[in-house]
């Protein structure tokens, strides 16, 4: 072959676009005592939807069973012709009284990061109203790629299958049910209203006791 018809065969592969090296991996998170410790705040909103509409909420009482829509709560304290209007009441009221008071929870920053860092993509998918999850995330400064809200259990598996994750960390036994239906690792830690061997016994691949051993797993899953 002649040296000019053997650039000509060559050219076509020294022109070709190199194709976008993919995401190591995509990892999502639950909010609500998984990254953020959401108790004080919560607490603050139903005292001040109690008071907005003169009806007696155990709120030591709700801050024990966080994880469910916010609709499962209102059940408890409202008859069903109200839970709409009364859940239109509460996330209106959320910013002012439960933004403020809510902390992340420890290691929860560095978790993100850690994703970040391997050139990973960090996804929130979240059972609460997404503009108040947004508003968290924003006020504590943690920097997620994108946020989902209004998926619970099961649900959150319709998120985590767009985003492409290939884990799921949360806290809840609904979390491990939508990483398991997503088709994604199951990453539990024990910071919620589940224990860890309730975590376990639900299905959950691993668990940990909080987010600060997250990153030193996650080196360890994407060396694998």
């Amino acid at each position: 072959m002649s040296s000019s018809s053997f650039a000509s065969a060559a050219t076509p592969a020294a022109s070709a676009t190199p194709a976008a090296p993919a995401h190591p991996v995509t990892v999502g998170f639950d909010l609500d005592m998984t990254l953020i410790d959401s108790r004080p705040g919560i607490k603050a909103a139903y005292e001040a939807l109690s008071a907005a509409t003169s009806t007696f909420i155990d709120t030591d009482l709700v801050i024990t069973r966080l994880g469910p829509p916010l609709e499962q709560e209102l059940a408890n304290w409202f008859p069903k012709e109200r839970i709409d209007e009364v859940g239109d009441l509460y996330r209106e009221l959320y910013p002012e009284y439960a933004i403020a008071p809510t902390p992340a929870m420890s290691g929860a920053r560095e978790a993100v990061a850690a994703v970040q860092e391997a050139g990973g993509r960090a996804v929130v998918v979240t059972a609460k109203h997404e503009p108040n999850a947004k508003l968290h995330l924003s006020h504590l400064g943690i920097e997620a790629d994108a946020v989902v809200g209004w998926l619970w259990a099961e649900a959150k598996a319709e998120a985590l299958r767009e985003y492409g994750a290939s884990v799921y960390v949360g806290d809840h036994t609904g979390d491990v049910r939508g990483a398991r239906t997503a088709g994604a690792l199951s990453v539990a830690v024990a910071t919620g209203p589940c224990g860890a061997e309730e975590l376990r016994t639900a299905g959950a691949d691993v668990v940990l006791d909080d987010l600060t051993a997250f990153p030193a797993w996650l080196a360890r899953y994407l060396e694998g």
